[in-house]
């Protein structure tokens, strides 16, 4: 689990522009890490993402492996979004 967390977020600081307007992108983010939407919300307000069945597989599959962690492990996700928005390399985006 933690290394499909690292692999899917790993992206976010090539492209830094989450944190400085992409509000659909932090959206998305901050709904993975919601602990209290579910896998089928998740899929359902990604939908206009979404291009076929097995992305939609794959999505509620991720969701699920964060609906597994504990609270402390989901705070420490968004801390670290936090430091990835705030960070050097995003400061000129």
């Amino acid at each position: 689990m933690k290394l499909v967390v690292v692999l899917m977020l790993s992206a976010l600081p090539v492209s830094c522009y989450a944190g400085s307007g992409c509000v659909l992108l932090e959206e998305v983010i901050n709904n993975t890490i919601d602990p209290t939407e579910s896998e089928t919300q998740y899929v359902e307000d990604l939908q206009q993402l979404i291009p076929g069945e097995v992305t939609a597989k794959a999505l509620m599959n991720l969701k699920g492996c964060f609906l597994d962690q504990d609270t402390e492990t989901l705070k420490k996700v968004s801390e670290m979004m936090d430091a990835i928005y705030d960070s050097r390399q995003c400061d000129s985006y």
